[in-house]
């Protein structure tokens, strides 16, 4: 089934009601806060994330940033879900305002701003350009996006290309994830969170974009769409399987 197809059956049984959705719902946020911290180092578990978001305590041995970055990624996550109404687009402007609540009190001096450093990505081979040459790009993969109709493949090229041109001195993969989900939520799909376990995988199809060949990074990030349509429609309507994620 396509994600079209699984779409209009989500689209089919709105409105939602909150009840429906609202333990559906919370249970997804702390899973992404978990998931999109952990792929880049946090070593809060998923029980732990789910205490600093729901109780505000902080946890014996773990690292005040870490409990930051969990905090401060479920803020930005709300002004997303606050931002992306039905066909919203997400302008420049809200991006460096995401990544501003991204890093409040983890780097203040940089958060919202565009790096005027050279930086490297680790793990990776992929040289970010030229400091002095974020703004015109960054207003350029903009533009780009106001040509571009298919939601998915804009949300993927949106990641793409904030992972790629490393806009920021830090958070770039946060805010690449948020502002795929923005474009994915304003469209009336459900937002994608990409679990730790294919880390490496995810990290290579990045690479494979990077290299040109951008239809490997949009498959792995369309099979994880599938999953969380899955997952809604299986919660939403028990008594349909939705198994088939071929597309």
């Amino acid at each position: 089934m396509t994600l079209t197809s699984k779409l209009q059956r989500l689209t089919a049984l709105r409105p939602l009601s909150p009840e429906s959705v609202a333990s559906l719902v919370a249970a997804w946020d702390v899973r992404m806060v978990y998931e999109s911290n952990s792929i880049e180092g946090n070593s809060l578990t998923l029980r732990e994330t789910e205490l600093v978001l729901s109780k505000g305590v902080t946890v014996s041995g773990k690292p005040l940033k870490d409990h930051l970055e969990a905090v401060n990624l479920a803020k930005a996550w709300e002004q997303v879900k606050a931002l992306a109404q039905p066909g919203a687009a997400l302008t420049e402007r809200d991006l460096l305002d995401l990544h501003e609540i991204l890093l409040i009190r983890i780097q203040d001096e940089a958060n919202g701003r565009y790096r005027t450093y050279a930086v490297r990505v680790a793990g990776s081979n992929h040289v970010p350009p030229n400091a002095i040459k974020v703004p015109d790009l960054m207003d350029a993969l903009f533009t780009e996006m106001e040509s571009l109709s298919d939601p998915v493949e804009k949300a993927a090229k949106l990641h793409h290309g904030i992972a790629s041109i490393h806009p920021f001195a830090d958070g770039n993969g946060r805010t690449a994830r948020l502002a795929m989900n923005f474009v994915l939520l304003a469209a009336g799909y459900p937002p994608i969170s990409i679990p730790t376990t294919p880390r490496e995988a995810y990290y290579n199809a990045l690479e494979s974009a990077d290299s040109g060949d951008f239809k490997t990074f949009q498959a792995f990030l369309e099979t994880e769409l599938h999953k969380e349509l899955d997952h809604y429609l299986a919660a939403l309507e028990p008594s349909t399987s939705f198994l088939n994620t071929e597309n």
